[in-house]
């Protein structure tokens, strides 16, 4: 899979080609009461950017960092600008945390595919707002990954923004690595903008894993890339 430039899977809201998509759309609603959908949410700020975000315990949210990034100002939003709208459907959501503050790698630099594999936001919320049953996990351990490992991608897209869907039927295709050495999982789900920060999940006998974070789709046809959340991950033929 190939990715001549950049298309960050943020915005804008409207456009005639949905990247990252294909000629065969996949992607059904999904029920955001039930995991591993309860765990994931609408991350927005105040200047109207949407994006995707889950949760890692009841306080912590990841997304990708380029959905904080002003193009504008080329500074990142204020951090309690940032809102966390969770299991969001329709305008009703189970619960709506603000950012206290959030946490971005050293050395990601915003606006450019280059640093892509650093293309992740920590976002610190005031209060918990969930229970521990109701977040996903990241590998602590190193993992391997292999062609066809099934994965799911579900988020809020810039053709149903309000409706949080998902392709729950593809996989890993590969491992790419940016300009500045970090790797990425390469995957064929269908993803859109707005499905930027949208966890790529992973079904382990222990619960559902978020193994990557939705940063790139793929121009042409379905797929993407995610950045890691363990960077010991590790992929073989």
């Amino acid at each position: 899979m190939t990715f001549p430039g950049p298309a960050w899977a943020k915005g804008p809201l409207y456009r005639n080609h949905l990247a990252g998509i294909g000629a065969h759309d996949p992607r059904k609603r999904v029920d955001p009461t039930h995991m591993p959908w309860a765990a994931i949410g609408r991350v927005q700020t105040e200047l109207g950017t949407r994006c995707t975000g889950f949760l890692l315990s009841p306080i912590l949210v990841e997304t990708a960092a380029h959905c904080l990034w002003q193009a504008t100002t080329k500074q990142f939003v204020q951090a309690h600008s940032v809102h966390f709208l969770l299991a969001y459907q329709a305008g009703h959501y189970s619960a709506h945390g603000r950012v206290q503050r959030f946490i971005i790698p050293p050395g990601y630099k915003a606006g450019s595919a280059n640093t892509a594999g650093l293309d992740r936001a920590t976002l610190v919320l005031e209060n918990p707002i969930a229970p521990p049953e109701t977040t996903l996990h990241a590998p602590t351990t190193a993992m391997t990954v292999h062609a066809s490992t099934p994965v799911m991608l579900g988020g809020y897209e810039q053709n149903q923004p309000d409706t949080l869907t998902a392709d729950q039927h593809c996989s890993i295709t590969g491992m790419q690595q940016d300009q500045t050495g970090h790797f990425l999982l390469a995957h064929t789900c269908a993803g859109t903008h707005g499905s930027s920060g949208a966890p790529l999940l992973y079904a382990t006998p222990q619960g559902w894993q978020a193994i990557g974070i939705q940063t790139l789709a793929a121009r042409n046809g379905a797929g993407g890339l995610a950045t890691l959340l363990n960077t010991s991950t590790v992929f073989s033929k």
